[in-house]
């Protein structure tokens, strides 16, 4: 590190301004009692900057400069949690509070145990390791499992301190949040900008944090609250409540509004208490946490993969909100499907503002009776969600007629068909603008071609200005082509490029469903492609051929026939295989000593996710169904495995735990 080597008298002013800041950080975001104004406090953070200028060796990683944000970062790593992130089961229903609470009873048989009750916030969920007393490493959730690495960012949040008394290694785990004033602010700003503002304050969070530029970050003010300890044993506590007042005598933002409850009625009286209360906050809440406090009785308790045991989220029921329907209009869907959309006089519901809502289809507005002018009660389905609950009938204007739907597609002016066996409308126009937008952002989805970079806004600009007709084009683009467009620059332009260029070694089965054939979904691809082998083998195939593959019905076999017989269709696969996208299953590699075996899989399994434990078993040559049928050799029953279980029992099925899995997973099927 270059620059002017500091004094003693810099050194001990070094330390005393970071000191000043951090305690006075604590005092404005964590205990919201500032003891100095803000041009005092800037002050402080520009002196501590001018030394750490003249002098870098006096810039540490837990310095209150470094709250900025730093360079952008080139991705994220992943990041294994120790400890599982596990989430937490909901629900809105007080009998289910009651037999979550009859289910510990019988864990906890005769023993005394409290509850600790605290709010849920709307945020989210993130881990932040100390080493040493200073704040190392930031992660998402992730899978609960694995997540990834946003160090940079979290280190932007001044109310998660970077540093802390306390020498022990230790993991947190907490909510990360926008407050409502904040919020609004920033909506405020961008209205005024004329630019597009966000829905909702999670909904922000979320996205800030995926940002790879902790600069920006450091712009959107963004909070946490503490709600735990990765490790409570580890830690020395007994219950999570002292680890609470601990954590929060540290100096992390722990939220005040917590409980310890006796009994389930105290816990029930709490609760009611807090439904109207919580709209005094300045964050976002939709429920409350209740926990055993016990750690003991929590180990005894258990978990399953997911969640556990000893907690539950009570979600407060979703918050109607009137406001008038001005109109339905319709909107494509890449499959052509036109669904009904209520457009609102703008309301707040749930904290955020909803202009727009589904409506699904035409007999979901026949059996509410919903009418355009009509006066209707808004809600968020969990609170996330907008839909149109019902009609306020007295407040019905005069004359109001029932809705229609159109003859006509509102975007290419082909007629709209209801086919007789189904509830939708359909625009049957393929080259229709609006499906193709809708086909290309499903090609490009995560769970297809994953593509990165190819957002709704650039796919519609695309196809606006005519440079994208169908997914194939998407691999004609050129570094110009993308450069000409509104808001792309050169490195995501070329960023683009290089994900076009990756998603041509995506598995053929991936590349099946990315084409988004009618009722061919991530399942049914890829048992149609190991059944078959290629595109082209699937090209020749006729419906009766494709209806002997086990699990493939007349139905999807007619898609899979009619949809690739079109024109088309033959000239979108033509430019993918001049791309050099995959097109051919992968050949046979290893041993395959489960071939011919037919398993299914049911239950929640605690090593691994079942696509994970299927793959697995395909790795190794074997079928995996989704039904139970007497063609099935093995039945792997995971914890709460229901009807499939009761089935194969009946069926006489071989039915493996998962150790069984495993062990027939290393060693084989049983001689």
């Amino acid at each position: 590190m270059t620059g002017k080597r500091p004094t003693k008298e810099q050194r001990e002013r070094a330390a005393a301004l970071a000191d000043a800041i951090r305690h006075h950080e604590r005092k404005y975001f964590v205990e919201a009692a500032p003891e100095i104004s803000d041009a005092e406090f800037d002050a402080l953070v520009k002196e501590l900057e001018a030394l750490e200028t003249e002098c870098p060796s006096l810039r540490t990683p837990d310095s209150p400069t470094q709250r900025v944000g730093g360079e952008p970062l080139a991705g994220f790593e992943p990041v294994r949690h120790d400890v599982p992130m596990l989430s937490l089961a909901n629900t809105y229903s007080e009998d289910d509070l009651r037999e979550f609470d009859r289910r510990v009873r019988e864990g906890l048989p005769g023993e005394e145990f409290r509850y600790h009750l605290e709010l849920k916030f709307d945020g989210v969920a993130v881990a932040a390791r100390y080493r040493d007393g200073v704040f190392a490493l930031g992660a998402t959730r992730g899978d609960g499992r694995t997540g990834d690495d946003i160090t940079a960012n979290l280190r932007t949040i001044r109310s998660l301190p970077m540093r802390v008394d306390e020498r022990r290694a230790f993991e947190v785990r907490g909510e990360v949040f926008m407050g409502l004033a904040d919020f609004r602010e920033l909506n405020a700003r961008r209205a005024e900008e004329g630019l597009e503002t966000y829905a909702n304050p999670r909904n922000l969070t979320a996205g800030t944090l995926k940002l790879l530029d902790p600069r920006l970050v450091a712009q959107r003010k963004l909070r946490i609250f503490i709600y735990g300890l990765a490790d409570m044993e580890a830690a020395g506590f007994a219950t999570h409540w002292e680890a609470m007042t601990f954590l929060s005598g540290l100096g992390f933002p722990v939220d005040a509004n917590r409980f310890l409850c006796p009994d389930l009625d105290a816990v029930l009286t709490t609760l009611e208490s807090w439904r109207e209360k919580r709209f005094g906050l300045e964050y976002e809440t939709d429920g409350m946490v209740v926990k055993v406090d016990s750690r003991p009785h929590q180990a005894r308790l258990g978990a399953t993969s997911k969640a556990p045991r000893w907690a539950i989220a009570f979600k407060f029921p979703a918050i109607g909100a009137p406001t008038r329907l001005t109109g339905i209009t319709v909107q494509i869907g890449r499959t052509g499907v036109a669904t009904p959309v209520a457009e609102l006089e703008p309301v707040t519901v749930s904290g955020s503002t909803v202009s727009r809502a589904t409506l699904h289809n035409l007999d979901e507005i026949r059996r509410k009776d919903i009418r355009p002018g009509d006066t209707v009660i808004v809600e968020k389905g969990g609170d996330v969600i907008p839909k149109v609950a019902s009609v306020v009938l007295d407040r019905r204007p005069k004359g109001a007629r029932p809705w229609r739907f159109p003859t006509r597609c509102p975007v290419c002016d082909s007629e709209l068909v209801r086919d007789e066996s189904e509830v939708a409308f359909r625009c049957e126009n393929v080259t229709c603008p609006a499906q193709i937008e809708g086909r290309i952002e499903h090609f490009a989805s995560r769970g297809a071609m994953d593509i990165e970079g190819l957002g709704t806004k650039l796919i519609e600009q695309l196809v606006r200005e005519g440079h994208v007709h169908d997914v194939g084009d998407l691999y004609s683009l050129s570094l110009d082509d993308l450069v000409a467009l509104e808001r792309m620059g050169e490195l995501s332009s070329r960023n683009l490029l290089a994900s076009l260029e990756k998603s041509k070694e995506i598995p053929f089965h991936r590349v099946l469903f990315a084409l988004g054939i009618r009722h061919v979904g991530a399942h049914v691809a890829r048992v149609l492609a190991e059944a078959v082998g290629s595109i082209r083998e699937l090209e020749r195939a006729t419906v009766e051929k494709l209806t002997m593959i086990h699990e493939v019905g007349e139905a999807v076999a007619r898609s899979v026939v009619d949809t690739l017989r079109r024109e088309e269709m033959r000239a979108l696969l033509d430019k993918l295989r001049r791309a050099g996208v995959n097109l051919e299953q992968a050949g046979e590699r290893g041993e395959k000593p489960l071939a011919g075996l037919t398993f299914v899989l049911t239950g929640t399994l605690s090593a691994w996710t079942r696509n994970q434990a299927a793959d697995r078993l395909r790795e190794r040559g074997a079928r995996v169904a989704v039904s139970v049928s007497r063609q099935t050799d093995y039945l792997v029953a995971g914890e709460a495995a229901g009807s499939k279980r009761r089935k194969a029992e009946r069926l006489g099925i071989t039915i493996l735990d998962e150790d069984g899995l495993r062990k027939v997973l290393e060693e084989g099927p049983p001689a």
